[in-house]
């Protein structure tokens, strides 16, 4: 749990060490600093960004691009400020060209974050799972990824290179261009939604030799795995956008028809179990340490 009272982590170096360790990283999906937060304490190895949940944190909206950078990055920095384990941050198509992307990644990477997620959609862009999708040229992308690449100015920052080209021109283009992505300097590649089983066993054959991420979304176009079958085929990252997203929102539906229709709520947390999840502690040793002492 962050410290306010300590550097952050190193997060982009602790995260390449979990990519060089050769063991999958589960990387829990957040949408505030607060589903951040639970996640880290959950004992999640990495916390995912997800822009969906931001958009539909923030607007209540669908992830269809109606979000910017500047609302991303804000969302990415209240993230990274209360965790310690590394943040992979979703940065949609990089708001833009090649040159908007290198505000992009110095943006991303001043809010403090470990990764970021690049696509090859045409903005608006749409979320991975859903229909209508349009892609720019393979090597228009190519130069975005090397751009990603030349302006981080930490150089253990990550830079994921996502390919939406199985839904638009079938698997095979898609591994043409995840290929082009690596050439240009991608670190980790990322398929986006593969059919059945034995297409995304395919992947880690199709592309040796760099880390692979595997997109885990409850109800979309990806057949569904299990976390061993994923480590075992040979897959270094698994992100779970909107796992914890879903969980809130059932709850919420559930406790809010409940009140509605007159039955009282009864939250496994109250308000006493709230605010030690949200470090009121911390803050009241704060608070003994520098606070006038008459105030005590």
């Amino acid at each position: 749990m962050a410290d306010l009272l300590r550097p952050p982590t190193d997060g982009p170096a602790l995260l390449r060490q979990h990519l060089a360790s050769g063991s999958l990283v589960v990387a829990l999906g957040a949408y505030d600093a607060l589903s951040a937060r639970m996640a880290e304490q959950a004992g999640a190895q990495a916390v995912y960004m997800t822009g969906f949940g931001v958009a539909a944190s923030r607007l209540g909206r669908p992830d269809v691009g109606l979000l910017g950078l500047s609302e991303m990055a804000e969302s990415a920095r209240a993230m990274a400020e209360v965790i310690d384990v590394p943040l992979i941050a979703d940065a949609d198509t990089g708001y833009g060209s090649a040159i908007n992307v290198i505000r992009t990644v110095q943006t991303y990477g001043a809010a403090g974050v470990s990764a970021i997620q690049l696509e090859d959609q045409l903005f608006p862009k749409r979320c991975g799972h859903m229909d209508g999708k349009t892609l720019i040229p393979a090597a228009e992308m190519a130069r975005k990824i090397e751009a990603a690449v030349a302006a981080r100015r930490n150089d253990d920052l990550v830079i994921i290179a996502r390919t939406d080209a199985v839904a638009t021109d079938g698997y095979d283009e898609a591994i043409r261009r995840a290929k082009l992505y690596a050439e240009a300097g991608a670190d980790v590649l990322f398929v986006e939604a593969p059919g059945d089983q034995a297409q995304i066993a395919a992947i880690p054959g199709d592309l040796p030799g760099v880390p692979l991420l595997f997109n885990w979304v409850e109800g979309g176009k990806t057949a569904p795995v299990t976390l061993k079958w994923l480590a075992d085929s040979g897959f270094s990252v698994v992100i779970l956008p909107i796992t914890g997203l879903l969980a809130a929102a059932s709850a919420l539906r559930q406790t809010y028809r409940s009140i509605v229709d007159g039955v009282p709520a009864h939250p496994d947390l109250d308000f006493a179990g709230f605010t030690d999840l949200i470090g009121l502690d911390e803050f009241r040793t704060l608070d003994h340490r520098f606070a006038p002492p008459t105030l005590w």
